[in-house]
């Protein structure tokens, strides 16, 4: 029960890494508040867990929009009277088209969900955190932007690599008020933003650029996010943990 007493923020919860991770999340003992914008996926996921006798909440929302962010602390303390942990998981790949090519409403929704998001969480969590006399605050960057990328994904890669920034500062800002900060680097997983993986040269390519030839389940990216949210990582902050199955390194 790594997580027993301790309440978390998850975002992106309706499916995928944020699915997988607020069932981790509840099976070590966490008091989950969950968020997404699609209400009858998010429903479902709290149902599961309290099925199984954990402890949830749901609030429907845009990452994008401040409010949210403040819907979700308000939520967390109102529930369970203190947030200790934020995982900030929600984001969008977009369209992928070169940087000539691409709308500008394509870049700002882009930067907005997977970066102005970030900074809106930290901006209202990390207060909740010092009343809670400290905390762990998780964002999901990627590969993509930070050891390699592909044509098309001029913003996602840009968004993502600026979450790494983000959490640098953090860091250094609230390290001494006993908050941590860190970012998640995933590799390619079993998610809706991975494309069809019933293609099987489609999925063969994927499975060809990480040193593993394969890519990952959504459960073993969210055990990489329950150690950083975990004390098992106390002494860990201002990270980009890579847990990409060999991607950053692969060349054949």
């Amino acid at each position: 029960m790594q997580l027993e007493n301790k309440t978390i923020i998850v975002t992106g919860a309706s499916s995928g890494i944020g699915e997988a991770a607020a069932y981790v999340f509840a099976s070590e003992g966490a008091n989950l508040v969950l968020g997404a914008r699609r209400k009858e996926e998010l429903r479902r996921v709290e149902n599961t867990i309290k099925e199984k006798g954990g402890r949830a909440i749901s609030v429907v929302g845009d990452a994008r929009e401040e409010t949210f962010a403040e819907q979700l602390v308000e939520a967390a303390e109102n529930a369970f009277g203190r947030l200790h942990v934020g995982f900030n998981n929600a984001g969008t790949m977009g369209d992928m088209v070169p940087v000539p090519d691409m709308s500008a409403d394509n870049w700002r929704s882009v930067v907005e969900t997977n970066l102005s998001s970030a900074f809106f969480a930290a901006k209202h969590q990390i207060p909740a955190m010092k009343r809670a006399d400290g905390g762990s605050i998780i964002f999901t960057s990627s590969f993509v932007g930070h050891t390699a990328s592909f044509p098309g994904m001029g913003a996602y890669a840009a968004a993502k690599a600026g979450l790494i920034g983000l959490v640098q500062t953090l860091a250094t800002e609230h390290g001494a008020d006993g908050i941590r900060a860190n970012a998640l680097l995933p590799g390619g997983t079993k998610t809706p933003m991975a494309g069809d993986l019933d293609n099987a040269d489609h999925l063969g390519f994927l499975k060809s650029l990480h040193a593993l030839k394969r890519i990952a389940e959504p459960a073993e990216i969210a055990r990489a996010a329950l150690f950083l949210a975990s004390d098992a990582s106390s002494f860990v902050t201002g990270t980009a943990l890579i847990a990409d199955g060999g991607n950053s390194i692969n060349k054949v």
